[in-house]
């Protein structure tokens, strides 16, 4: 008998289609990987399984980062399994080439990529040739069981799908098109003359990263201007209400955007139109009007995404992250990746459904407006709502039938985010009555205006869902110039200006993007749309989807071209400079957001069958050799750009120094000719912001820094100094690795830092020294110039940055708390690991949590080995710099369990002397406990030397206890030595 393969997305998905399947189909039988009954063979991918690649005779693998490979445009792609996935996929696809198979539903999610990730497991199952078996689509737009069964009963055919499978192809060999060779283009240009800049670039992530690299120049470039506001309080019978001036013959300026009817820009006059009116009798005109305001409309996942970041501060991707939970495990909201705000026209009696299911539920804040709604019969067809033609392959998010329960505290936030809005959509507009009274002061020509406007909520309407943060809103109104409840004058009445002030201002510049606002830029590719109407007609050209716009943010957060600061995205320096090359290199596709939205905007044109895959992609093949091309004709040292001038002199000459696309070099003093002096902008492929370059040429270091990387791609981390070069007679820039320099040198080092703790070896403190945390008898100090103890471990591990509260644990207790971020360099994955001290190795070393998953049993004969905690081919304490890690021994399993040493015991504390007492209290404490709190002493009472902080000055409590008026800092742990038992 024939059966069908039905495919999902997901196995959650596979799952629930099984579930809804069973009533009418009858009971599935479970496998490893899939459901089967007498009909339907049930199986899911996780995501995609499958990646498009450049065929073999195509793919460069040695010089790929060269001018003289790209581009690299095949004349098709080949596919290639997903590693991580590929025993899901082999799965997948022998379910699909099985005989019995006769027919494929495709069940992954509606959308462009849920068709993809099907057809390329399809294209992959068949091999050299076509699988050849007819398919179908499953286009499931909410999780229930009848709506499951509704999707089985209205399948699709593959033609009607051709368009949205064109679309999805042609967006993704575009990515890889673009990607690749701009990255590798991009990236050879930057590594010219050495090193390796890695620069990456997408169709989507670049422009987006523009529109934040826009806005930024514009905040940088905006001159503030003072200008005055003048504000009143009249006094009528009834009260005083405020008021504000304005000129009734204002015009606006098309050439100044600053300009407003109600700002003066001299001072003077200011205060004259002030001094002119306070005091006066002012004639007072009004006029009333009713005015409403609708309920928003239904959220799309971008409009969603802005709403929780701006009243929750959910990043666009916990937004997603949250949503699909709703939607896939708690069955609670329709499909989020939607970039429509409609419901289809037949979903009147389903609107009603969820009304009645709200209107049951536990919600006691959201129970009774579903009542309402249903007792006022507010559900009624409504083009801003029920709209077929507003609605694209998925409708707005909306909540299910459905009720959800032991949903977590952001999901509970976020589903009472679309069900309010769900609610409001329905319910009638809030009316306000709308007042504008115009207060004249004075006659004729020498008459002075001001302005009050009142707003009182009338019918709250919708907002009667949102309670007091939204009803009461017109209460929060000051000053005069918004709406607020107003005293009344009786007719003919004059009230008096008791006070009029000039109030001083200053203009300000545009504000930096939240995730909320970038978005919104996004979907409009960076162009300005307030107007909800024009933004939808706007949304076929935004930058990417709905379903990648948080993606291609944190995509750009992770390579470091923006980065967060609170709700704000602020771009890097690194972000600067690939914006500067793209505009060098006139590639405007790449810097422009509005032209890539043309891109987008053709991609859904294809979905309808309205351009073909072949013409976009002459279009993105023409575009990446142009590209190319240019980059590989331009020299760097002429890309033009809005270049900065250092305040810090040059160390060799004191002349000024100026940035270029690559260096920041001196151009000498006025008149003179440049010393020769300049620096690289990104050593070891980071780049310098310019305040770190400041720094640096004031101070002749500056760091530690992270996120260099070696000629190999491996990161570390060092301290940059400029240092005298005596044959070049010229500064140069180094990188400094501390704690190497202080053992190869015997330069002394004197410790700043208060101890971390003792130390497992000697016993003797440990500090922060360099990129490492050492014992203070492992480096030359002028207690004792030879070091006698090998302790130390790095303050950035595989990666994984080791804070100091981390450390002073591991010297207490033995090991740290899980730590999550380590990567390792052999695979390049992220693993999870406690740092322990491991006494027999006499190093610092990994320990990993228990595994879920039991031992695999040695081969016969064999004996099963493990690798001494170091994991990643090296001791957590070996690794610093860009040092090749040291051989790790293999050992058998007992042994190498056997190496974990228990946890030390904290040092036993001793009584102090009734002289040390007196600084740091009674209670026995151990000598580093002792060293710190007499630290903590010395800093309160600002006993440090101001002209040399190494020196203590003491009072009259040290002087008992160091037995004379100075001490160095390094004399505290001997001086307290007889102090302590």
């Amino acid at each position: 008998m024939s059966k069908t393969l039905v495919i999902a997305e997901k196995p959650s998905v596979a799952q629930d289609i099984v579930r809804a399947l069973t009533p009418v189909a009858g009971k599935f039988d479970k496998h490893d990987e899939h459901f089967e009954n007498e009909q339907y063979v049930v199986t899911s991918a996780v995501g995609h399984l499958v990646e498009i690649q450049a065929p073999e005779e195509f793919d460069v693998k040695r010089g790929k980062w060269s001018f003289a490979n790209l581009p690299v445009i095949p004349p098709r792609f080949d596919l290639k399994p997903v590693d991580k996935t590929k025993t899901r996929l082999n799965a997948v696809v022998k379910q699909a080439r099985r005989k019995d198979v006769t027919q494929l539903i495709n069940a992954c999610d509606a959308g462009r990529e849920g068709e993809l990730i099907f057809r390329l497991i399809e294209q992959y199952a068949g091999g050299a040739k076509p699988l050849g078996k007819p398919v179908k689509r499953l286009w499931l737009q909410s999780m229930t069981p009848q709506a499951i069964r509704d999707g089985f009963d209205k399948l699709r055919s593959n033609e009607q799908m051709q368009g949205l499978h064109d679309a999805a192809r042609s967006r993704s060999e575009a990515d890889w098109l673009v990607g690749i060779n701009g990255t590798r283009a991009m990236t050879a240009f930057n590594s010219q003359g050495g090193g390796f800049f890695l620069t990456t670039v997408g169709r989507v992530q670049t422009p987006t990263l523009s529109l934040v690299v826009e806005r930024e120049e514009k905040i940088r470039k905006f001159i503030s201007r003072d200008y005055w506001e003048i504000h009143a309080s009249f006094a009528a019978q009834a009260g005083e209400y405020p008021g504000k001036w304005f000129d009734p013959q204002w015009k606006k300026n098309p050439d100044d955007a600053e300009q407003r009817a109600d700002r003066v820009w001299s001072e003077a006059q200011a205060r004259a139109i002030a001094d002119a009116s306070r005091g006066q009798s002012a004639t007072v005109t009004e006029e009333s009007r009713p005015t409403t305001q609708a309920p928003g409309q239904l959220f799309d996942l971008t409009s969603l995404q802005r709403e929780a970041n701006g009243k929750f501060g959910f990043s666009a991707k916990t937004t997603l992250a949250l949503a699909q939970s709703l939607y896939e495990r708690h069955k609670a909201l329709t499909y989020p990746r939607t970039d429509s705000r409609a419901l289809p026209e037949d979903y009147v009696p389903v609107a009603k459904q969820t009304l009645e299911m709200l209107a049951g539920s536990g919600m006691a804040h959201l129970a009774p407006h579903a009542r309402t709604a249903i007792e006022g019969n507010y559900v009624r067809p409504n083009k801003r709502i029920f709209d077929n033609a507003k609605v694209s392959d998925h409708f707005a998010i909306i909540p299910t039938l459905q009720a959800p329960s032991g949903l977590s505290e952001a999901e509970q936030k976020l589903y009472d985010l679309v069900v309010r809005r769900f609610l409001a959509v329905f319910f009638p507009s809030a009316e306000y009555l709308v007042t504008t009274r115009i207060s004249k002061v004075g006659q004729a020509a020498q008459a002075h205006h001001f302005k009050t406007e009142g707003k009182v909520l009338v019918k709250p309407g919708w907002l009667a869902i949102y309670g007091k943060e939204a009803a009461d809103e017109v209460q929060d109104a000051k000053e005069g110039d918004k709406g607020q409840n107003l005293v009344p004058v009786q007719l003919g009445e004059q009230p008096l200006a008791e006070q009029v002030d000039a109030k001083g201002l200053k203009t300000k510049p545009p504000a930096r993007y939240s995730e909320a606002t970038l978005l919104g830029a996004m979907e409009s590719a960076g162009k300005q749309v307030e107007d909800e109407s024009m933004r939808e007609a706007m949304q076929e050209k935004g930058l990417g989807t709905p379903a990648t716009r948080a993606a291609t943010i944190e995509g750009l957060l992770a390579e470091k071209y923006m980065l967060r600061e609170g709700r704000e995205i602020i771009p890097t320096a690194k972000a600067f400079q690939l914006m500067t090359l793209l505009r060098g290199l006139e590639v405007k596709e790449l810097s422009r957001a509005d032209l890539t939205g043309e891109w987008e905007y053709k991609l859904a044109q294809m979905e309808k069958g309205l351009l073909s895959r072949d013409t976009f992609m002459q279009e993105i093949a023409a575009m990446t050799e142009r590209m190319v091309k240019k980059a590989k004709e331009y020299d760097r040292d002429t890309i033009p750009g809005d270049y900065a001038t250092l305040a810090a002199p040059c160390p060799n000459c004191g002349g000024v120094v100026k940035e270029n696309y690559r260096r920041y070099a001196c151009v000498g003093k006025p008149g003179e000719e440049a010393c020769g002096f300049s620096f690289g902008k990104s050593p070891a492929g980071r780049t310098f912001e310019p305040q770190e370059a400041e720094q640096l040429l004031s101070e002749r270091k500056i760091g530690p820094l992270d996120g260099f990387r070696s000629k190999a791609g491996w990161p570390f981390t060092s301290e940059i100094v400029l240092k005298y070069d005596d044959e070049a007679h010229n500064y140069k820039l180094e990188f400094d690795f501390g704690d190497a320099k202080a053992e190869e040198t015997g330069e002394l080092v004197e410790f700043v830092d208060e101890p971390l703790g003792a130390c497992p070896i000697c016993g003797a403190e440990v500090h922060e020294h360099g990129n490492n945390y050492v014992c203070a008898k492992s480096v030359p100090t002028a207690a004792q110039p030879v070091p006698s103890c090998t302790f130390k471990s790095g303050k950035i591990i595989l990666q994984q940055p080791v804070e100091r509260a981390q450390v002073e644990k591991l010297l207490a207790t033995g090991k740290t708390d899980l730590l999550e971020k380590f990567v390792s360099m052999r695979t390049r994955r992220a693993f999870k690991a406690h740092l322990a001290w491991d006494a027999e190795a006499g190093k610092v070393n990994f320990e990993f949590a228990p595994s879920k998953f039991p031992p695999r049993k040695p081969a016969a004969g064999g004996t099963t080995k493990t690798i001494a905690a170091g994991a990643s081919r090296t001791s957590a304490g070996a690794l610093k710099g860009t040092k090749k890690p040291a051989a790790v021994k293999k050992a058998p399993a007992k042994k190498a369990a056997a190496k974990t040493a228990a946890p030390r015991k904290p040092a036993a504390g001793k009584a102090p002397s009734p002289q040390l007492a007196a600084v740091i209290g009674t209670e026995p404490v151990a000598r580093p406990a002792a060293v710190k709190k007499l630290w903590e002493y010395i800093k309160a009472h600002e006993l440090q030397d101001p002209k040399d902080k190494r020196s203590i000055v003491a009072d009259d409590k040290l002087r008992a206890v160091f037995g004379k008026d100075r001490a160095g800092m390094f004399e505290l742990a001997g001086l307290l030595g007889p102090h302590l038992g």
